[in-house]
């Protein structure tokens, strides 16, 4: 494979990667979390990336047919930074809201970039698209989830 291209491919993997630790460490939030709002959020956020490795993985697999999408070293850290942060925080849910706050700015980071390679396929691109644009409505809505936590 072209140099540009794995390196196009391997930032589309990391998403996927990121996403699916993403998925993971949302349902554990969801599973920690007292607030009954806080619980439907996260499980939605959990859902949510699920969905968005299904449709990025379809397009990927049909433009750059191998994909390795297992799950990072640093998403497993994160998860039990997540557990840790659980157990001893005083306000378990205003921490857990947190780190998703922290974790969905950095794939907003991680998506424009992928956004500014020249040869990504449009079709991949749309797809970016639409992910980050729901992931930036999720943050323009975290402030109200704040109401959540009673």
């Amino acid at each position: 494979m072209e140099t540009k291209n794995r390196k196009l491919v391997d930032q589309l993997e990391e998403i996927l990667e990121k996403n699916r630790d993403a998925e993971k460490g949302y349902r554990k939030a969801a599973e920690n979390a007292e607030s009954h709002g806080l619980k439907a959020f996260f499980d939605r956020k959990s859902n949510q990336r699920k969905q968005f490795n299904e449709s990025l993985k379809r397009e990927l697999v049909a433009n750059y047919d191998e994909i390795d999408d297992d799950g990072s070293f640093t998403g497993t850290m994160h998860r039990a930074w997540m557990d840790v942060k659980a157990f001893f925080s005083g306000d378990n849910d205003e921490s857990m809201l947190e780190e998703a706050i922290r974790g969905d700015k950095a794939a907003v980071e991680e998506y424009e970039e992928v956004l500014k390679e020249e040869l990504l396929p449009m079709s991949v691109g749309t797809i970016i698209r639409e992910q980050l644009m729901k992931i930036k409505a999720d943050l323009n809505q975290i402030k109200s989830l704040e109401d959540l936590k009673d």
